[in-house]
């Protein structure tokens, strides 16, 4: 199956570059580059894509602004110089984000990521998702002399500190003696990740992160060094989901 593709970029270079890649590859078929969101809006107009290689920093509108406006896209791999984009990406649900220059392994590596999704759809295009196991959503600490429930779609993030712990909810500040390791312990893995010594974050209420700091509503968490690697490549992994 040849995989029909166009590439978006409005430095000519980078799409030179991405032309040429894309030419060694036997499965992938070049349709069109576009050097503007407006012409690649043409471009999914006016034939079949499977494949969008995007630029996230455009003039008139970003990568992101225009696939908020579409209401069918193809599959998308970012391209950018910009690695704080990656959990923007990681909400769109792209195959992949590419960080400008891309190597061509690196460049392998993403199509092969979107062909077998491709192939996967192919197969069982009309088949109904497998349900998950049921997962217990919400846990109970002790806090003032009583159990209290705390529902894990509630909580902004956990800060520790000397001798407990503060689960931040929307709604509340829960002070409790556990320390951040049995936390972790308690919290489902794919909803919560430990960014800091002092901090663990809920991955669904990211709304930014510039400088290695995370932002949750008005509250900024720094990305430990420690925890940096394991924070980058958890975007990386979920990007491509």
């Amino acid at each position: 199956m040849k995989i029909r593709c166009i590439a978006v970029d409005d430095e000519p270079l980078a799409l030179d570059i991405l032309e040429s890649y894309i030419a060694k590859l036997p499965f992938l078929k070049l349709v069109r580059t576009c050097s503007s969101a407006t012409e690649a809006m043409q471009a999914l107009q006016d034939e079949q894509i499977d494949l969008m290689f995007l630029d996230i920093e455009m003039p008139e509108l970003t990568g992101i602004q225009f696939l908020n406006i579409l209401k069918h896209q193809p599959l998308i791999i970012f391209t950018t110089a910009y690695p704080d984009y990656a959990l923007e990406g990681f909400n769109q649900d792209a195959v992949d984000y590419l960080l400008k220059p891309i190597p061509f392994d690196r460049f392998l590596k993403a199509v092969t990521k979107a062909q077998e999704r491709l192939q996967r759809h192919e197969k069982t295009p009309d088949a109904p998702a497998p349900s998950a196991p049921h997962e217990q959503d919400f846990m109970f600490v002790k806090a003032d002399y009583k159990s209290v429930r705390v529902d894990f779609k509630d909580i902004l993030w956990i800060e520790g500190l000397k001798d407990y712990i503060i689960i931040q909810t929307k709604d509340q500040k829960i002070i409790t003696l556990l320390s951040m390791n049995k936390m972790m312990e308690k919290l489902p893995e794919a909803k919560f990740l430990r960014v800091h010594r002092s901090y663990i974050v809920s991955l669904q209420k990211i709304e930014s992160i510039e400088k290695s700091r995370i932002r949750i509503g008005p509250k900024e968490i720094p990305i430990g060094e420690v925890y940096k690697e394991n924070f980058l490549k958890w975007v990386e992994e979920n990007n491509i989901q």
